[in-house]
């Protein structure tokens, strides 16, 4: 699709993550990228078209963009578990769904104490396989991005699916609109976009809990999305462009996209330093120095 220049800006002698001097163009042609997933052991990517309601697979071997699922029911964030399987955050039918290594679907959990989710929007699954997702309202706030629907919920909150019983327990309630979230490596630290807030939080992880929550960063530039952590603790985080922060919340770098804005972001590829990005209606790649944790 081509290659694009690209010189990262460094706000702090620590950032060395540069590798390519190019971003790559991947796909063009969507409505509104999202939730992109990078699949090991198929060498493809996987990510959502959401206004189009379709999920789409880019071919690591060769290139190519072909349709995964459609009608996809207005998927947005997906992940991997450890089995892997992907777990998807459905807008459409307000859910969250895992893709078993047969093709069939599971419900993983649809509402919280009878009352129907708003809209999943993001997870990841931790070492153990409990799922952990966000919940704001873009999917029934209008019939773009899903259907349009009145909330059954007091807010938008962050919930964990618990691995053994599949019980869903709330896990944080004073969102005003919770979105991307990654685990630090050594899974003792939660990190959630407050989409609204216009910051990110970290809470520290205490088994099936949180506690604390204070921010941890405030955005340089738009309104954060997508979040992923690499091997060194780094967070990288989707807004206006790519931002790269210190484990201590320090803004290390940006990667200049494109772009209006940024969704999401993931890394993949077979040694995981290739950070592949969605913005607006596109998806792109960069190859780093740096790998991502492994959680996909």
């Amino acid at each position: 699709m081509g290659k694009t220049l690209v010189s990262f800006e460094a706000h702090d002698d620590r950032f060395a993550v540069a590798g390519d001097d190019y971003l790559e163009c991947l796909y063009s042609g969507g409505r509104w990228t999202e939730g992109p997933v990078y699949v090991p052991h198929g060498k493809y990517l996987l990510f959502s078209d959401i206004p189009n309601d379709r999920m789409l697979r880019w071919d690591e071997t060769d290139g190519s963009v072909s349709v995964f699922r459609s009608p996809a029911g207005h998927t947005n964030g997906h992940a991997l578990d450890r089995q892997g399987r992907l777990v998807s955050c459905e807008h459409g039918a307000r859910r969250v769904t895992r893709t078993e290594l047969d093709g069939s679907v599971t419900v993983l959990a649809d509402r919280w104490e009878g009352k129907r989710f708003n809209s999943p929007n993001d997870a990841v699954v931790d070492s153990g396989g409990a799922v952990w997702f966000t919940d704001p309202p873009y999917g029934i706030t209008s019939d773009y991005e899903g259907h349009r629907a009145e909330p059954e919920i007091d807010g938008c909150h962050v919930y964990r699916i618990d691995p053994g019983t599949g019980a869903v327990a709330r896990v944080a309630d004073d969102f005003q609109r919770p979105n991307g979230l990654a685990f630090s490596p050594d899974e003792r630290t939660l990190y959630i976009a407050d989409t609204a807030g216009g910051h990110i939080r970290s809470f520290a992880v205490d088994g099936a809990s949180l506690s604390g929550g204070g921010v941890f960063a405030e955005s340089p530039g738009g309104n954060f999305d997508g979040l992923r952590t690499d091997v060194e603790g780094r967070v990288w985080a989707a807004a206006a462009d790519v931002y790269c922060f210190d484990p201590d919340g320090a803004h290390l770098g940006t990667l200049p996209i494109p772009q209006p804005a940024v969704s999401n972001l993931v890394f993949g590829g077979p040694r995981r330093n290739r950070l592949f990005v969605t913005a607006t209606d596109s998806v792109y790649s960069i190859m780093l120095n740096t790998a991502g944790a492994w959680r996909l």
